[in-house]
This record gives C-alpha cells, structure tokens and sequence, in this order.
C-alpha cells in the first residue's frame, strides 16, 4: 500500500530537517581559551578606575575581574576586590554584590577597611528586599515577604558590633530604624487580617511581638489597641482593660467615651503621610531616615522633602540620593593612580 504523494513529501521533508537538526547538534563549540593577562596590573586598575569614573561598570567589572583572576596577590588585588564589590551593587547585582562582600570579609579579616565590605552587604540584603517595579506602585514591601530585610537587619547589628566607631555605623543604625518600621508593620498587616477571620489569640501575639521588638515604631498605638480589642473578643475583659488603660494614659484618643477600644481610629492613628513613609514623616517625633550611604562629599548634604518622601525617586539633586554605597576608600592608592 503506497501513501499518498503529500504524506510522503512531509515525510521527507521532515527526515531533512530531523537530519538537519541532528548535525547542527553535533558541531562540537569552540572551546574559549585564556590566554592569560593582557595587560599588567597597574594598567588593569587604571582602566577600571576610569571606567567607574564614567559610569562604564560592565567594563570596571573587566578589569576588575582580570586582577583578580591574574593577580590574586598583587599590589592592587584587596583594593580591586573592594571596587569590584561596589561595581556589582552598581550592576544591580545584589547576590553578586553579597557574595564578593562575603569572600572579602571571610579571605581579609584584619584588612581596615573591612567595615565597607559588612556595610555594602548589609545594603545589598536591603535592596534585595525590594523588586524593581514596586518601587514606583503603591504597594508596600512589608505587606510582601521581609526576609531579606531580616538578613540587611542583621548585617547591620553585625556591622555596629564590631565597628561601633566606622563611618557606616551611624547610616547603619539608620537604615536598621527604618528596616524596624517596616518588619513592624509586616506583623501589624498580619494581626489585622487575623482579626478579620476572628483569630484573635495570633492577632494578639504578633501585636505583643511588635511591642517586644520594635518598642520605636510608629505601630505601637495599633499594637496596644490590637492587644485590647483581641482579648476582649476573647472574654479576658481584666487583661484587656489593662491595656485599655495604658491606651488612656498614652493615646486617648483611642478609647471610646465608653470604655471600649476604637481600632479602627488606631488604624489611622498615622496619618496618610506617616502610613506612605511608615513613620518617616507625619508624627511629631518624626525620624529622617537617610536612604543614602554616607560619603566625605555629600553627607552634610540634605535632600528635599519631597525626595525623602520618595526614598530618592524624585526631585533629585545633582547627585545619587537612592539607597547606594559610596566608592570604596581608596586613599591609600591615590599616589598609585596617578
């Protein structure tokens, strides 16, 4: 029995292509070959220190690389794996970024300016908390997941502790405020929806966390009227009304004339400002949290409202206010650069 003449034109043609296919495949690739440096390594660094100074960081990270592939124990060797750090930051490769800083901090620990490898670190964990399209929605991160801000939180603590005199600590104490503000949050947005399915027993536990950990914020007041509420819906009126008390003594305005909790006015306790910058601004104890590293040039150097508002999005001066670490020192190599 003979197929048709189609049948057999798409058999052929798809035996060729299948052939075709099965050739291509088998081309073995080229293998690329290192044929060592280029260049020395003076010439590698000067390269990738004029590339930084012109924003070319695909070509920094190059030369960079190159020194630290061709000259692991050369002149420039720790000076280029701490530019190379802040290269991958400026890349917006924070798991690069987090993981050069590491190899730094665990292959040099004595080395003085290892307190910029713990910053950069802790920063990158914080930007890594943040997905690129969230930061122009009006959406909160920490409605979202928080765990790499719990990691920035302790790369900050480890930072202080062993450098509580570094130039980053106090930019560091910063951001962990502000980290603070938002892990409160997260596990205010977390009792609020357990008190909208009646969970009140977990509702009441992530609020008495708040009060724990983040005694600072500006979640408290909703916190304590969390508290209040919850044990009043289950029963316990006496451990209620001792936080009703404390709410009298400290936010009146949360207790009704008659007696009872006004959570819902908790809830706005924080003005709209206060809830959009979680508890930057809108308070009378408000607290500027810097979302910029400090550097020798620019830390006396204030941003406007409205960009610290917009954590450096908009009205931005002539220079970077977003949240990024300055250049790694490099005065000990000035005389070499020249």
């Amino acid at each position: 029995m003979s197929l048709p003449r189609y049948k057999v034109t798409m058999l052929a043609l798809t035996v060729g292509l299948a052939t075709a296919f099965v050739g291509c495949s088998s081309n073995p690739k080229k293998d690329v070959v290192d044929t060592g440096p280029q260049s020395s390594e003076q010439i590698y660094y000067k390269k990738a220190m004029k590339s930084l100074d012109n924003g070319q960081y695909g070509d920094a990270a190059k030369s960079l690389e190159a020194i630290d592939t061709y000259y692991p124990t050369g002149q420039y060797a720790q000076q280029a794996q701490l530019e190379l750090i802040y290269t991958k930051f400026k890349q917006k490769d924070y798991e690069g970024t987090i993981a050069l800083a590491d190899r730094f901090i665990r292959l040099n620990p004595q080395h003085p300016n290892l307190d910029y490898a713990y910053y950069v670190r802790g920063v990158a964990n914080m930007e890594q908390n943040y997905d690129g399209l969230l930061r122009y929605t009006s959406l909160k991160q920490a409605h979202r997941d928080v765990g790499y801000l719990k990691v920035a939180y302790q790369n900050f603590v480890d930072l202080i502790r062993r450098y509580p005199s570094s130039q980053y600590s106090v930019d560091a104490a910063q951001r962990m405020k502000f980290i603070g503000q938002e892990l409160a949050e997260s596990e205010m947005n977390a009792a609020r929806f357990n008190i909208q399915r009646k969970a009140y027993l977990a509702a009441i536990e992530r609020s008495q966390w708040v009060l724990e950990h983040y005694p600072q914020t500006p979640q408290i007041p909703e916190a304590l009227a969390t508290i209040a509420y919850g044990y009043d819906k289950l029963g316990d009126n006496a451990t209620s009304q001792q936080y009703i008390e404390v709410l009298k003594k400290n936010y009146p305005n949360l207790v009704k004339s008659n007696g009872e909790v006004n959570l819902r006015a908790a809830r706005r306790e924080a003005s709209w400002v206060n809830r959009a910058t979680l508890g930057i601004f809108g308070r009378g104890d408000k607290a500027e949290i810097a979302k910029e590293a400090p550097t020798q040039a620019t830390t006396e150097q204030e941003a406007s409202l409205l960009n610290k508002v917009t954590f450096g999005l908009l009205d931005r001066p002539n220079r970077p206010v977003s949240s990024e670490p300055a250049r790694a020192d490099e005065s000990l190599y000035d005389g070499q650069r020249k």
